[in-house]
């Protein structure tokens, strides 16, 4: 089956080795987990006695070492409560690979290193020998297994590229049974559209990695005539006291012959990376070795090809004593060329290099993934983590796999605290309790990149606030520009004063009325620019900052669903003059979809067979364009047969279906007319 051979895509692609170079001898191990843990205030419920006791999360990954000390033993009672190795058909799920280890290590480690929620229980399945190859229909086995366990929470650590239908069916199936999904966002980025399932599946909780809070976590700026470059610190560069502002000047390949044609002294050098031919080799040890004996301030390598790129410079074939002097930075092929132009001039630049905890791992995949919500979710600690590997040892390691179970930790001190939380209560407390997370200039990430933010498990614990739901999404056109949705409160019983403000939109204004639990937030489009624009609605409650990601998509098309009796009719409002639709409703809570499509002179509903918010998506063709426009609408008229061969023909045209008829009738009296 094709699904047995699906690669994951990298969610296990972690850089241990990458990593461990650039870490001084002198710092241990126990330094990063205890960086990572009041980085997201896992130390305030820690503190109050809250530890996760009580509360089971399902590891679906490469099985655990059960024979670590900090994880030890497996039955009833001990660390390990139960597990089946789905490889090996049997109830042993003993980890051969160290993922799932490593995963188990950051929920639950009790011991040398404590995880998140060190007193938590852990059900181990093995759905993959090494982490990188997975069959979709054991993660599927494993999830079904883990609701008939009764698991509270589930971690995966791993999926497949591609949206698998079957998957979030089970993940949907899970959150129906009461058990919080949790998921990684996988390790494809920086490019977009790279999130595959379970991630991409808006009942999951999917968590993308940002670095942890150690003195690792280097970022780097480069600014020139006010314009803002992207660029990354070659491993081996270290922090610098303050900015380098010099010239720029091009080097060629960076090689000894190439910066004696220049004066490189007091410089910062840009130069392309690899050599004048394809078989040249030149390290960027080599080039910042020759730019720094040659008494330049810093070195820029722009990419031969098409985006940026980790470099090193620490690997194995580096001198002996080589030690890196100044800073090295990458930077992508078409901002290397941009710069290369610019220099035509006399141009100076400025670099930083500086620690950044809050910055999203460019391996970190993103989205988009939808047209009616943000993947990922949210954003935790995943570079440089320590955590327990095979044998009695403990790895450091990155990934957004080990971002994951930091959430998966935190919500079992949640559930701890308060066993009643329901999934979509405690999506709500982790997303607008987050913290903003930002470039190296301060800018905030976009929310298919860095979702709300960092999670800060101090802030979601002492939160007394529920926000349902947890974001809002509104699409206007320049004939519908006006929107409203309403948000529901949950103020547990505590003072329902509250302070609402929204964050600047150039092109719409806001509203709002509050009425006991209710918020009705109302947009009004001011302005006919077209696009997608994020930002947020804040609300203040006892003291707590919560965050509300507000998207609002702006087309230049319109349409109108109108539902009558359990069928969704259309009118296409802009453009006027058109010659072909299609229309797919998506049912918000189980992700079926029904599709219709028809002509201006052949208008065609669509039967709705489930009660629900339902997202509307139209491809709405003309002579010169094609435009996508889209709606929401709920349903709680729908009609009662559920008969898929109803809907089928229901969506053909009538033309179709009597061609259909005549061709059965005909068969059938060929039938009589042999037999006779």
């Amino acid at each position: 089956m094709w699904q047995k051979s699906i690669i994951f895509s990298c969610f296990t692609l972690v850089f241990v080795v990458l990593f461990m170079n650039s870490i001084n001898d002198d710092i241990t191990f126990e330094l990063f987990l205890e960086n990572s843990r009041p980085h997201i205030g896992a130390e305030y419920p820690s503190s109050i006695g809250i530890d996760g006791e009580g509360i089971k999360i399902a590891v679906i990954d490469t099985g655990v070492n059960f024979e670590h000390p900090d994880l030890l033993g497996i039955g009833d009672e001990q660390k390990i409560l139960a597990g089946y190795d789905f490889i090996e058909n049997d109830s042993t799920p003993q980890d051969t690979s160290g993922h799932g280890t490593q995963v188990a290590g950051i929920i639950a480690a009790d011991g040398e290193i404590n995880g998140i929620a060190p007193k938590s229980k852990i059900l181990a399945y093995r759905v993959s020998e090494d982490g990188e190859a997975v069959s979709s229909d054991l993660i599927i086995k494993a999830i079904k297994q883990a609701i008939i366990d009764e698991a509270d929470i589930i971690n995966i650590s791993l999926g497949v590229d591609v949206i698998h239908n079957d998957i979030d069916h089970a993940v949907n199936e899970a959150v129906d049974s009461g058990v919080i999904v949790v998921v990684a966002a996988g390790n494809s980025g920086p490019d977009e559209k790279t999130i595959g399932s379970p991630g991409a599946n808006p009942n999951a909780i999917t968590v993308g990695a940002t670095y942890n809070d150690t003195g690792s976590s280097i970022v780097s700026t480069l600014e020139v005539e006010g314009k803002q470059f992207q660029v990354l610190p070659m491993l081996g560069t270290e922090v610098i006291s303050k900015k380098i502002a010099a010239e720029i000047q091009f080097g060629e390949f960076g090689r000894e012959k190439d910066l004696k044609k220049i004066n490189a002294a007091d410089k910062i050098i840009l130069v392309e990376r690899g050599g004048e031919t394809e078989d040249e080799v030149v390290f960027f040890s080599e080039k910042e070795r020759v730019a720094a004996i040659n008494n330049a301030q810093a070195l820029i390598v722009y990419n031969n090809e098409p985006g940026i790129f980790y470099g090193e410079l620490i690997h194995e074939n580096i001198p002996e004593n080589y030690v890196p002097k100044i800073p090295a930075l990458s930077i992508t092929l078409e901002d290397g060329l941009i710069l290369k132009q610019m220099l035509e001039n006399k141009t100076v630049g400025t670099i930083d290099v500086f620690n950044h905890p809050d910055f999203v791992a460019m391996f970190s995949s993103r989205g988009p993934v939808s047209e009616f919500y943000d993947k990922p979710d949210l954003v935790a600690p995943g570079v440089f983590v320590e955590t327990t590997s095979l044998g009695d040892t403990y790895s450091i390691t990155s990934g957004t796999s080990y971002a994951a179970p930091h959430v998966s930790g935190a919500i079992a001190l949640l559930l701890s605290q308060n066993p009643d939380l329901t999934h979509q209560e405690i999506k709500s407390k982790l997303i607008t309790t987050s913290e903003l997370v930002t470039d190296p200039y301060g800018n905030e990430f976009p929310m298919d990149v860095g979702g709300t933010g960092r999670i800060n498990i101090e802030k979601a614990f002492n939160s007394e606030l529920i926000i349902l739901p947890p974001s809002l999404r509104f699409n206007l056109s320049t004939e519908k520009n006006i929107q409203t949705k309403d948000i529901q409160f949950e103020f547990n019983g505590l003072n329902d004063q509250i302070q609402i403000e929204f964050s600047d939109f150039t092109n719409v204004n806001f509203d709002y009325n509050l009425e006991g639990d209710t918020l009705r937030v109302t947009s009004n489009l001011i302005s006919n620019q077209i696009g997608e624009f994020e930002g947020r609605l804040f609300i203040t409650h006892e003291q707590i900052l919560h965050q509300v990601p507000i998207h609002i998509r702006v087309t230049e098309g319109t349409i109108n669903t109108i539902e009558d009796d359990g069928k969704l009719f259309f009118e296409i409002i802009n453009p006027l003059e058109w010659s072909y639709v299609k229309i797919t409703a998506i049912n918000m809570e189980t992700l079926e979809k029904n599709s219709v499509s028809f002509s201006p002179e052949n208008n065609q509903s669509l039967s709705i067979y489930q009660p629900g918010n339902y997202w509307i998506e139209a491809n709405i063709t003309t002579e010169k364009n094609t435009f996508d426009v889209y709606d929401t609408i709920f349903i709680d008229s729908y009609l009662e047969s559920n008969n898929p061969t109803l809907s089928i023909f229901d969506n053909l045209e009538r033309p179709i279906l009597i061609m259909m008829v005549i061709i059965c009738v005909v068969a059938i009296f060929t039938a009589k007319t042999i037999k006779n």
